[in-house]
């Protein structure tokens, strides 16, 4: 990968010599432009839980009939992240070939895009191919995004780096969540009422576009056109037998008469039939990073946090509407907590992580407290919903906003540790196996929770499993053998 003129050599960004000047540094500038690129594409991969939910309680669209429609709508968003999920180890692998900054910039164009299609498209099949090309786009950016983080930013600040980019991801679930609402009412302006969402989805494919096209210039030096569209075209062939295989095992699963569930269950076994082949057709290129028990470990872990993350983030609207009794307005601003906290949560764990290894503390302390005090508070969240005759919307406000404050903290931490175990070559890989392991909660998580929904009546079941993965993952956690760097 070519250095940028003033960013950190591969020595400096190890030892930290570079970072001992004042003042605004080229990676500073890097972090903000890949915040932008986590805003955008967190909202456009946020945006369908709270327009399902407005659907749901409108009565419109492809949900307007639906028999479960919690467990459909959960569903349709489970659909997403296995495209978002088949795409994560490709697109690391990918940016280790052609360079993280072409990956990127391919992933956000292709997410944006896919993202203003969506709001054209009718019927659920439709929908449903759409949003998992998407996913698809958007698989790529994450790995690139904490290599390229790596590379340029000395170890120092690494963790650092890791939250304050990664509060983008807080930001874009914060504008989908409390902006949906707004957008929909814009709306309502130029369609008919029933057609008002597109809107949403519009928007917000726009802005990513845009944001795409500022990235793609500041990184003009380091793109060529021949190597995007190879990239591009690699990741589409990529893309397109994911997408065959995401919808085939949807046909074949609704065909069959199965459940919303069983379909969610067939679409993750896919995901590590995926890993299979992945360790089968590169093992001796990809095995430190497969077989490496420790980062193994992490990437188990991280099926909690995301199960977490995408519970939360696309039914907390529904959680707070159903428990409170309150409007999608209120319901939305409320739910905004659990996802702003991560403004606070994700920079500040970075600067904490970063902080303590320098005192000698270790990383692995660090996410393993974090973990913990988020199990208590998820619990808390749990039993509040459980034992109180009418929840107060402030009370869940709180619990929320406590509890993703200490979760948002843990993962930039946990992004380091993966970057400090993983081999320097193989960092893409690496990170893009984690997230796709650990999207196998996010593909569950919508669709398990809206089955138990839609079965019990109510959301505290969903909410009682959601505190019990986290109480796993922080056991798994603790099985995480890790020494510091001798120096930093």
């Amino acid at each position: 990968m070519k250095a940028v003129p003033g960013e950190p050599s591969s020595i400096e960004s190890r030892t930290g010599t570079a970072a001992e000047g004042r003042g605004w540094r080229p990676w500073h500038t890097l972090w903000v432009l890949l915040l932008l690129g986590w805003t955008v594409s967190a909202a456009d991969r946020a945006v369908t839980g709270p327009v399902v939910t407005w659907m749901i309680d409108n009565g419109v669209g492809f949900l307007a009939d639906a028999e479960n429609p919690h467990a459909l709508g959960g569903l349709v968003g489970g659909l997403f992240f296995a495209g978002y999920m088949l795409t994560q180890f490709p697109g690391g692998y990918l940016g280790d070939r052609y360079g993280h900054r072409t990956l990127i910039v391919v992933s956000l164009l292709w997410a944006g895009v896919a993202t203003m299609l969506t709001g054209f498209i009718g019927g659920l099949v439709a929908f449903i191919v759409v949003r998992v090309l998407t996913g698809l786009g958007e698989g790529a950016f994450y790995s690139n995004d904490r290599s390229l983080i790596t590379a340029a930013t000395p170890e120092r600040d690494r963790s650092l780096a890791m939250g304050v980019v990664i509060t983008g991801l807080s930001l874009g679930i914060t504008i989908a969540i409390v902006f949906t609402p707004e957008l929909v009412e814009f709306g309502k302006v130029f369609l008919d009422e029933v057609e008002a969402w597109r809107m949403v989805f519009w928007v917000l494919g726009l802005g990513t576009v845009i944001v795409g096209a500022g990235v793609a210039w500041w990184f003009r030096e380091h793109l060529t056109l021949s190597g995007t569209a190879r990239a591009t075209l690699h990741l589409g062939a990529y893309s397109a037998v994911s997408l065959a295989l995401v919808m085939g095992v949807y046909w074949l699963g609704t065909g069959a008469g199965l459940s919303e569930l069983w379909v969610a269950l067939l679409e993750v076994a896919l995901a590590v039939g995926l890993v299979l082949f992945a360790l089968a057709r590169k093992g001796t290129e990809i095995g430190p990073v497969v077989k490496n028990r420790d980062l193994f470990l992490l990437y188990v872990c991280n099926i909690a946090i995301l199960w977490n993350l995408w519970f939360f983030s696309f039914w907390s609207v529904s959680i707070v509407a159903g428990a409170a009794h309150s409007s999608f307005m209120n319901a939305a601003l409320t739910a905004g907590f659990n996802a702003g906290a991560g403004i606070l949560g994700f920079p500040a764990g970075g600067w904490l992580s970063d902080y303590g290894l320098r005192r000698g503390w270790g990383r692995k302390g660090m996410m393993l407290t974090f973990t913990g005090i988020q199990a208590v508070l998820t619990v808390a969240f749990a039993w509040y919903l459980s034992a109180a005759a009418e929840p107060s919307l402030w009370i869940m406000g709180l619990l929320l906003f406590t509890a993703s404050l200490f979760f948002n903290a843990l993962q930039p931490v946990g992004h380091a540790l993966t970057a400090e175990l993983a081999p320097a070559r193989l960092r893409g890989s690496a990170f893009g196996m984690e997230n796709l392991i650990g999207e196998m909660g996010a593909v569950l998580s919508p669709a398990i929770s809206g089955v138990l929904r839609d079965s019990t009546g109510g959301w505290t079941a969903a909410v009682w499993m959601d505190a019990a993965i986290v109480v796993v993952g922080f056991g798994i956690l603790t099985q995480v053998r890790y020494r510091p760097p001798a120096e930093i």
